[in-house]
């Protein structure tokens, strides 16, 4: 079983209790590489980009099969890398999976809406096989 979440919730105690499930595994999440950009991407407030960052601490501590999954498509390459670089600095053997803007209609009214501005996204037709 896969649990999707962007992992605001996951504190110590909710890792412990996830830790007893088996053929279990969290993928968290992250929209944007930073705070200022979680919060221009979700609404919500910058201080849920540290939440997340300490649920993969608590998921690893209490051994529970997880991993972060990064949208970069608003990202600069060094957001990406500082990221990166403080996952590994919890566990050095976490996967981060990269995931990218997927231009559907309704996407692309909400970015223009909100007039954000993306570094790269595939139309629906053209998503490339790796990320699938």
């Amino acid at each position: 079983f896969i649990l999707e979440t962007n992992g605001i919730l996951i504190d110590d105690d909710y890792a412990k209790a996830l830790s007893e499930f088996r053929n279990f595994h969290v993928r968290v999440s992250f929209k944007g590489t930073n705070e200022k950009e979680f919060s221009i991407l979700t609404g919500a407030k910058s201080e849920g980009f540290a939440l997340q960052l300490k649920a993969i601490e608590a998921l690893v501590k209490n051994n529970v099969s997880c991993h972060p999954a990064v949208m970069v498509s608003f990202s600069e390459k060094e957001g990406f890398e500082k990221i990166v670089s403080k996952f590994k600095g919890i566990d050095s053997n976490l996967e981060v999976e990269i995931e990218e803007l997927i231009l559907y209609p309704y996407v692309v009214k909400r970015l223009e809406k909100h007039n954000m501005k993306y570094k790269n996204g595939y139309e629906p037709e053209n998503v490339p096989q790796r990320l699938i």
